[in-house]
Protein backbone atom coordinates (compact mmCIF):
# COMPACT_ATOMS: atom_id res chain seq x y z
CA UNK A 1 0.00 0.00 0.00
CA UNK A 2 1.54 3.65 -1.13
CA UNK A 3 2.95 5.10 1.82
CA UNK A 4 3.14 9.16 2.01
CA UNK A 5 7.05 9.17 2.38
CA UNK A 6 9.22 12.15 1.30
CA UNK A 7 9.02 12.34 -2.22
CA UNK A 8 7.55 9.20 -2.51
CA UNK A 9 3.66 9.76 -3.63
CA UNK A 10 3.33 11.33 -7.02
CA UNK A 11 -0.18 11.09 -7.57
CA UNK A 12 -2.85 14.13 -6.70
CA UNK A 13 -4.88 14.98 -3.52
CA UNK A 14 -8.03 13.91 -5.26
CA UNK A 15 -6.15 10.81 -6.57
CA UNK A 16 -5.41 9.74 -2.85
CA UNK A 17 -8.72 10.49 -1.39
CA UNK A 18 -10.28 8.82 -4.05
CA UNK A 19 -7.96 5.53 -3.22
CA UNK A 20 -8.44 6.37 0.49
CA UNK A 21 -11.90 6.94 0.67
CA UNK A 22 -13.37 4.00 -1.54
CA UNK A 23 -11.35 1.53 1.17
CA UNK A 24 -13.17 3.49 4.16
CA UNK A 25 -16.60 3.27 2.59
CA UNK A 26 -16.08 -0.42 1.60
CA UNK A 27 -15.78 -0.96 5.22
CA UNK A 28 -17.81 1.33 6.98
CA UNK A 29 -21.58 -0.23 6.83
CA UNK A 30 -23.33 2.70 5.31
CA UNK A 31 -22.19 5.20 8.42
CA UNK A 32 -22.02 8.71 7.26
CA UNK A 33 -20.50 10.15 10.05
CA UNK A 34 -20.90 14.15 10.55
CA UNK A 35 -18.32 14.77 13.18
CA UNK A 36 -15.01 14.20 13.05
CA UNK A 37 -12.65 13.62 15.96
CA UNK A 38 -8.54 13.87 16.51
CA UNK A 39 -7.46 12.35 19.67
CA UNK A 40 -4.14 13.48 20.82
CA UNK A 41 -1.34 11.98 22.92
CA UNK A 42 -3.25 10.13 25.84
CA UNK A 43 -6.68 11.03 25.11
CA UNK A 44 -7.24 7.99 23.20
CA UNK A 45 -9.89 6.84 25.17
CA UNK A 46 -12.86 8.55 24.00
CA UNK A 47 -12.83 6.02 21.34
CA UNK A 48 -13.67 3.27 23.16
CA UNK A 49 -17.09 4.91 23.64
CA UNK A 50 -17.60 4.86 19.85
CA UNK A 51 -20.32 1.47 19.67
CA UNK A 52 -21.47 0.04 17.00
CA UNK A 53 -17.93 0.25 15.57
CA UNK A 54 -16.19 -0.30 12.39
CA UNK A 55 -12.17 0.52 13.09
CA UNK A 56 -9.79 0.43 10.31
CA UNK A 57 -5.96 0.60 11.04
CA UNK A 58 -4.25 3.69 9.15
CA UNK A 59 -2.02 0.93 7.63
CA UNK A 60 -5.02 -0.22 5.45
CA UNK A 61 -5.59 2.70 4.23
CA UNK A 62 -4.10 3.81 1.38
CA UNK A 63 -1.86 7.29 1.28
CA UNK A 64 -2.74 8.16 4.70
CA UNK A 65 0.24 8.21 7.38
CA UNK A 66 1.15 5.51 10.43
CA UNK A 67 2.27 6.91 13.38
CA UNK A 68 5.26 6.43 15.23
CA UNK A 69 5.24 7.92 18.35
CA UNK A 70 3.80 5.70 21.57
CA UNK A 71 0.26 7.21 22.82
CA UNK A 72 -1.22 7.02 19.39
CA UNK A 73 -3.05 3.83 18.22
CA UNK A 74 -3.48 4.84 14.52
CA UNK A 75 -7.37 3.54 14.06
CA UNK A 76 -10.50 4.86 12.33
CA UNK A 77 -12.71 4.23 14.00
CA UNK A 78 -16.89 5.21 12.50
CA UNK A 79 -19.92 4.41 14.23
CA UNK A 80 -22.28 6.32 17.54
CA UNK A 81 -21.30 8.78 20.33
CA UNK A 82 -23.69 10.07 22.43
CA UNK A 83 -26.19 9.79 19.50
CA UNK A 84 -24.24 11.05 16.86
CA UNK A 85 -22.39 9.46 13.86
CA UNK A 86 -18.64 10.42 14.24
CA UNK A 87 -14.94 9.29 12.71
CA UNK A 88 -12.23 9.49 15.54
CA UNK A 89 -8.89 9.58 14.53
CA UNK A 90 -7.74 7.82 17.45
CA UNK A 91 -3.75 8.60 17.10
CA UNK A 92 -2.05 11.35 14.76
CA UNK A 93 0.97 11.81 12.95
CA UNK A 94 3.79 15.08 13.11
CA UNK A 95 5.60 16.92 11.19
CA UNK A 96 8.32 15.76 12.56
CA UNK A 97 8.07 11.79 12.21
CA UNK A 98 9.47 13.00 8.59
CA UNK A 99 5.61 13.19 7.12
CA UNK A 100 5.16 16.12 4.60
CA UNK A 101 2.61 18.90 5.78
CA UNK A 102 0.45 17.61 3.34
CA UNK A 103 0.19 13.83 4.34
CA UNK A 104 -0.04 15.26 8.08
CA UNK A 105 -3.71 16.99 6.70
CA UNK A 106 -4.41 14.08 4.45
CA UNK A 107 -6.38 12.00 7.04
CA UNK A 108 -8.39 15.62 7.96
CA UNK A 109 -9.57 15.33 3.60
CA UNK A 110 -10.14 12.07 4.38
CA UNK A 111 -13.02 12.95 6.88
CA UNK A 112 -14.60 15.72 4.57
CA UNK A 113 -15.07 13.06 1.97
CA UNK A 114 -17.14 11.05 4.81
CA UNK A 115 -19.17 13.58 5.14
CA UNK A 116 -18.19 15.40 7.76
CA UNK A 117 -18.82 18.71 8.94
CA UNK A 118 -17.39 19.71 11.95
CA UNK A 119 -14.01 18.66 13.23
CA UNK A 120 -13.13 18.45 16.58
CA UNK A 121 -9.35 18.33 17.45
CA UNK A 122 -7.59 17.35 20.86
CA UNK A 123 -4.33 17.82 21.89
CA UNK A 124 -1.68 17.45 24.67
CA UNK A 125 0.32 20.80 24.95
CA UNK A 126 2.50 22.57 27.31
CA UNK A 127 1.64 25.27 29.35
CA UNK A 128 2.64 29.25 28.71
CA UNK A 129 0.32 31.21 30.79
CA UNK A 130 1.47 31.12 33.77
CA UNK A 131 -1.79 30.99 35.36
CA UNK A 132 -2.18 27.26 34.47
CA UNK A 133 -1.48 24.44 35.65
CA UNK A 134 -1.09 20.54 34.70
CA UNK A 135 -4.23 18.69 34.00
CA UNK A 136 -5.99 22.23 32.64
CA UNK A 137 -7.92 21.60 29.57
CA UNK A 138 -8.33 24.55 27.25
CA UNK A 139 -10.73 25.59 24.56
CA UNK A 140 -8.38 26.73 21.50
CA UNK A 141 -9.37 30.46 20.61
CA UNK A 142 -6.93 30.77 17.54
CA UNK A 143 -3.35 29.72 16.91
CA UNK A 144 0.12 30.48 15.83
CA UNK A 145 1.27 28.39 12.81
CA UNK A 146 5.10 28.18 14.14
CA UNK A 147 5.80 25.05 12.18
CA UNK A 148 7.65 26.40 9.38
CA UNK A 149 5.17 24.83 6.73
CA UNK A 150 1.58 24.37 5.29
CA UNK A 151 -0.63 22.15 3.93
CA UNK A 152 -1.33 24.22 1.34
CA UNK A 153 2.28 24.74 -0.03
CA UNK A 154 1.92 23.88 -3.55
CA UNK A 155 -0.54 22.87 -6.34
CA UNK A 156 -4.25 24.04 -5.25
CA UNK A 157 -7.29 21.96 -6.75
CA UNK A 158 -10.27 24.36 -6.37
CA UNK A 159 -12.58 21.74 -6.26
CA UNK A 160 -11.66 21.32 -2.86
CA UNK A 161 -10.91 24.39 -0.91
CA UNK A 162 -9.86 27.95 -2.43
CA UNK A 163 -5.78 29.05 -3.14
CA UNK A 164 -6.27 31.30 -0.14
CA UNK A 165 -8.60 29.83 2.66
CA UNK A 166 -9.61 32.80 5.35
CA UNK A 167 -8.44 32.08 8.97
CA UNK A 168 -9.77 35.04 10.89
CA UNK A 169 -11.65 32.26 12.52
CA UNK A 170 -10.43 29.07 12.11
CA UNK A 171 -11.80 27.95 15.42
CA UNK A 172 -15.62 29.08 15.38
CA UNK A 173 -16.94 31.06 17.94
CA UNK A 174 -20.14 29.67 18.25
CA UNK A 175 -18.81 25.35 19.11
CA UNK A 176 -16.31 27.40 21.77
CA UNK A 177 -19.62 28.55 22.96
CA UNK A 178 -20.64 24.84 23.12
CA UNK A 179 -17.47 23.86 24.90
CA UNK A 180 -18.18 26.38 27.41
CA UNK A 181 -21.66 25.58 27.65
CA UNK A 182 -20.65 21.71 28.34
CA UNK A 183 -18.11 22.66 30.28
CA UNK A 184 -20.35 24.17 32.59
CA UNK A 185 -22.96 21.01 32.79
CA UNK A 186 -20.09 18.78 33.36
CA UNK A 187 -19.05 20.99 36.47
CA UNK A 188 -15.31 20.82 34.13
CA UNK A 189 -13.06 24.08 34.19
CA UNK A 190 -12.32 25.03 31.38
CA UNK A 191 -9.29 27.60 30.20
CA UNK A 192 -9.10 29.75 26.87
CA UNK A 193 -6.19 30.73 25.35
CA UNK A 194 -4.21 30.72 22.07
CA UNK A 195 -2.24 27.61 21.02
CA UNK A 196 1.13 27.55 18.84
CA UNK A 197 2.17 24.82 17.42
CA UNK A 198 6.10 24.39 16.50
CA UNK A 199 8.05 21.68 14.67
CA UNK A 200 9.45 19.87 17.49
CA UNK A 201 10.61 16.95 18.37
CA UNK A 202 12.57 18.76 20.97
CA UNK A 203 11.12 20.60 23.60
CA UNK A 204 11.11 24.39 24.26
CA UNK A 205 14.17 26.66 25.60
CA UNK A 206 13.65 28.81 28.30
CA UNK A 207 14.52 31.55 25.25
CA UNK A 208 11.81 30.29 22.98
CA UNK A 209 8.91 30.13 25.66
CA UNK A 210 10.07 33.82 26.57
CA UNK A 211 9.35 34.35 23.09
CA UNK A 212 6.05 32.36 22.34
CA UNK A 213 4.67 33.88 25.44
CA UNK A 214 5.38 37.35 24.24
CA UNK A 215 3.65 36.58 21.03
CA UNK A 216 0.50 36.07 22.84
CA UNK A 217 0.68 32.26 23.22
CA UNK A 218 -1.27 30.61 26.47
CA UNK A 219 -0.19 27.06 24.79
CA UNK A 220 2.83 25.30 23.17
CA UNK A 221 2.46 21.71 21.34
CA UNK A 222 3.40 20.09 17.78
CA UNK A 223 0.70 19.47 15.74
CA UNK A 224 -3.34 20.66 15.19
CA UNK A 225 -2.22 23.54 13.49
CA UNK A 226 -1.53 21.70 9.85
CA UNK A 227 -4.72 19.56 10.59
CA UNK A 228 -6.76 22.94 11.06
CA UNK A 229 -5.45 25.04 8.24
CA UNK A 230 -6.78 21.56 6.13
CA UNK A 231 -10.30 21.72 7.49
CA UNK A 232 -10.50 25.23 7.08
CA UNK A 233 -9.74 24.92 3.48
CA UNK A 234 -12.06 22.31 3.13
CA UNK A 235 -14.82 24.55 5.31
CA UNK A 236 -15.24 22.46 8.24
CA UNK A 237 -16.35 23.92 11.16
CA UNK A 238 -13.62 23.42 13.87
CA UNK A 239 -13.62 23.21 17.43
CA UNK A 240 -9.87 22.45 19.41
CA UNK A 241 -9.14 21.26 23.19
CA UNK A 242 -5.58 21.29 24.75
CA UNK A 243 -4.76 19.10 27.71
CA UNK A 244 -2.21 21.07 29.20
CA UNK A 245 0.40 18.33 30.48
CA UNK A 246 2.73 20.36 31.47
CA UNK A 247 3.92 23.97 32.30
CA UNK A 248 7.11 25.69 30.91
CA UNK A 249 8.01 28.42 33.67
CA UNK A 250 8.25 31.45 31.37
CA UNK A 251 11.38 33.09 32.32
CA UNK A 252 13.07 30.53 34.58
CA UNK A 253 15.49 27.70 33.62
CA UNK A 254 12.92 24.91 34.32
CA UNK A 255 11.58 25.16 30.80
CA UNK A 256 11.46 21.70 28.60
CA UNK A 257 12.61 19.73 31.62
CA UNK A 258 9.62 17.33 30.54
CA UNK A 259 9.83 13.70 29.04
CA UNK A 260 7.26 12.53 26.89
CA UNK A 261 6.35 9.71 29.05
CA UNK A 262 5.23 12.15 31.97
CA UNK A 263 2.86 13.86 29.45
CA UNK A 264 1.35 10.53 28.40
CA UNK A 265 1.09 10.30 32.52
CA UNK A 266 -0.81 13.17 33.11
CA UNK A 267 -3.16 13.26 29.88
CA UNK A 268 -4.00 9.75 31.04
CA UNK A 269 -4.82 11.09 34.65
CA UNK A 270 -6.90 13.81 33.25
CA UNK A 271 -8.68 11.90 30.71
CA UNK A 272 -11.96 10.89 32.71
CA UNK A 273 -12.72 14.72 33.47
CA UNK A 274 -11.81 15.48 29.32
CA UNK A 275 -13.74 12.11 28.39
CA UNK A 276 -17.07 13.84 30.53
CA UNK A 277 -16.82 17.04 28.62
CA UNK A 278 -16.03 15.64 25.06
CA UNK A 279 -19.16 13.26 25.20
CA UNK A 280 -21.13 16.30 26.34
CA UNK A 281 -19.63 18.75 23.85
CA UNK A 282 -20.48 15.67 21.23
CA UNK A 283 -23.79 15.68 22.26
CA UNK A 284 -24.70 19.20 22.18
CA UNK A 285 -22.84 20.55 18.69
CA UNK A 286 -24.93 22.00 16.29
CA UNK A 287 -25.75 20.14 13.22
CA UNK A 288 -24.82 21.85 9.81
CA UNK A 289 -27.88 23.65 9.05
CA UNK A 290 -27.83 25.29 12.48
CA UNK A 291 -24.70 27.80 11.39
CA UNK A 292 -21.51 27.86 9.80
CA UNK A 293 -19.77 27.79 6.66
CA UNK A 294 -19.40 24.24 6.26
Amino acid sequence: MTRPGPGADRTTLRERLRDATAVVRARSEGLRPEIGIILGSGLGGLADLVQPRVEVPYEEIPHVPVPTVEGHRGRLILGTLEGRVVAALQGRCHLYEGYSASAIALPVHLLAELGVHTLFVTNAAGGLNPAFSAGDLMVIEDHINFTGTNPLVGGNDASLGPRFPDMSEAYDPPLRDVARAASHAEGVALRSGVYVGVLGPSYETPAEVEMLSRWGADAVGMSTVTEVIGARHRSLRVLGIAAITNTLGRGTREAGRVTHAEVLAVASALGPRFVRLARRIVRLLPPPEAGGDA
